[in-house]
């Protein structure tokens, strides 16, 4: 059984020492998903919400919540990240907004928790931008999709067993990506 690195000997939070970890470039991908009805969906598409731009506003709130990350998470640490992108996907056939974000960093600790801040931050901002339309608004399937580098070694998300991936909508209507 893995050791919960979190934990000093007395059972204790801790942020976990990575000083003597190697420098390397560590690259992680995340996704959300984001439901609404098909009204709400017209007015994303169309750009009628009385907020603004849904989709543009949640791209640059994903790409802060990934700056902003250790300021969230109790133990994640500060890092310098190099790149973020997030994208935002609309899919007609079920009235959602697909998210995904990559964030890249050359450092010793992985950005997968800067990768999942990103989608969460991006798909809760969806909801403010629309909750005056909608309440009942579903934020579903955050995960991560992948990540390299580390002393872990990449990983990658088998989509046989996932559900509802950001892939699985055939006419994804590509809007906002940086």
């Amino acid at each position: 059984m893995m050791d919960f690195t979190h934990f000093d000997e007395h059972g204790r939070s801790r942020m976990v020492d990575v000083g003597d970890k190697p420098v390397t470039e560590r690259v992680a991908a995340a996704a959300a998903r984001v439901r609404v009805s098909s009204e709400t969906y017209a007015l994303i598409k169309s750009g009628g919400m009385k907020k603004g731009d849904v989709l543009t506003v949640a791209q640059i709130a994903g790409i802060l919540g990934a700056k902003r990350t250790p300021d969230l998470i109790p133990m994640c640490h500060p890092i310098m990240i190099d790149g973020a992108k997030v994208e935002l996907s609309l899919c007609e056939e079920e009235a959602c907004v697909d998210i995904r974000a990559e964030v890249r960093c050359t450092g010793r600790t992985g950005v997968e928790m800067e990768a999942l801040t990103a989608v969460s931050v991006a798909a809760l901002t969806v909801y403010d931008m629309c909750k005056a339309v909608q309440k009942d608004i579903t934020i579903t399937d955050i995960r991560l999709l992948e990540k390299s580098g580390g002393v872990h070694g990449a990983y990658k998300l088998d989509e046989g067993k996932a559900r509802n991936s950001v892939d699985s909508c055939d006419s994804l209507e590509k809007r906002h990506s940086t």
